[in-house]
């Protein structure tokens, strides 16, 4: 009220321009959509997402040698594969999420006391994953650098899941990759033991 001019800019901005800065992972456009915009999309992202990386592993099991006719999509569709891979990716994914929680938890109880709270900060992590939909054109476009550019897509989807939880719980850089890591720690951990039990990741 004071200086007459709103506390968020981004108020004034064009979405696209907002996007823009999001991909570039401004604190400034995060704290935006995360507290000034009314985007509830969250649930149907983090599914699509999952489908995404689920297609990509199933993709990644399939013999290249094979002839993959576009007609057969509605065959594919129905493996039982492409089911299991979802299954994984979500439990792997939940498991990333839980160890966030808990360094967090352990760390700042403070911060996760109310039920508002935690569930603000599960929509950013859910939101701030949307660069895993970059997974479709590294599919699409495959070529000799793909496992570069799925290793790049996995870390621009942590610094975003850091700057998420640095904007809404308002910490500094430090703790949100220490929760990260601890994260990345019981997702690996998930898959080592898949891997034991025998399943293909």
């Amino acid at each position: 009220k004071s200086c007459q001019k709103p506390v968020d800019k981004y108020i004034e901005y064009d979405p696209v321009i907002i996007l823009i800065n999001a991909i570039l992972c401004k604190a400034q456009a995060y704290r935006h959509i995360l507290f000034n915009t009314k985007i509830n999309i969250h649930g149907k992202l983090c599914i699509f997402c999952l489908l995404c990386e689920a297609y990509l592993r199933w993709l990644q099991l399939q013999d290249s040698s094979q002839n993959i006719d576009p007609d057969d999509l509605i065959r594919y569709a129905k493996e039982w594969d492409f089911y299991r891979m979802f299954g994984i990716a979500s439990l792997e994914q939940t498991s990333f999420l839980v160890g966030i929680f808990i360094t967090l938890w352990w760390m700042r109880p403070e911060m996760l006391k109310t039920k508002s709270n935690f569930i603000l900060l599960l929509k950013a992590l859910l939101l701030s994953s949307y660069g895993k939909l970059l997974l479709i054109p590294a599919v699409i476009w495959e070529h000799d650098y793909t496992p570069l550019c799925l290793a790049f897509i996995k870390v621009f989807v942590l610094i975003s899941n850091s700057q998420a939880i640095r904007v809404t719980l308002n910490l500094n850089r430090m703790l949100p990759w220490l929760a990260i890591f601890f994260g990345l720690i019981l997702e690996n951990g998930v898959v080592c033991l898949f891997q034991k039990m025998g399943w293909d990741v």
